[in-house]
């Protein structure tokens, strides 16, 4: 019998406003703003969220965790991952890898990278080796340049067990 294999992409924006904390990944980052939104607003999760959800066609991270419910409010985004991870077990899939890409002017991300890729890769049930967080600014252009806004995108690639 074939393996089935299913690809996903995820893309999440956030705006960056003071008074916040900045979780990226799972990982609080020193930051002087942190993403604004209804949970801890963590970019990184939500577009891998949305890339897993999309590979399997069932819809993204505001139809299964509305914004509207006070239920999500300031909610870890790690539990939402791990919520997701339920629901691609339940349709008898598992995680080949990741591949995500943030976008953002400051702060710099790379001292945090490793324990992001950790921390994302015990919730998918994965090595580290198959969580890749790649980071890029956009040379101080746009809303991300001016630092207003991070951006994400992540691919997820699924395989039938």
């Amino acid at each position: 019998m074939a393996t089935k294999l299913r690809v996903g992409s995820g893309v999440d924006f956030h705006q960056l406003v003071e008074g916040r904390d900045f979780w990226l990944g799972g990982v609080k980052v020193p930051h002087i703003k942190g993403a604004l939104g209804h949970s801890d607003a963590d970019v990184l999760l939500h577009a891998i969220c949305d890339a897993l959800l999309g590979a399997l066609g069932l819809g993204d991270i505001g139809l299964h965790f509305p914004d509207t419910s006070n239920e999500f409010k300031n909610i870890d985004s790690k539990i939402l991952l791990a919520r997701v991870m339920e629901l691609i077990k339940k349709e008898g899939y598992q995680v080949v890898n990741v591949d995500s890409t943030l976008c953002l002017q400051a702060p710099k991300i790379k001292p945090y990278v490793p324990v992001m890729q950790q921390t994302i890769a015990d919730i998918l049930g994965v090595s580290v080796k198959e969580v890749s967080i790649k980071a890029t600014t956009t040379e101080e252009l746009g809303f991300v340049g001016r630092e207003e806004g991070v951006v994400a995108y992540a691919t997820a690639l699924l395989e039938g067990c």
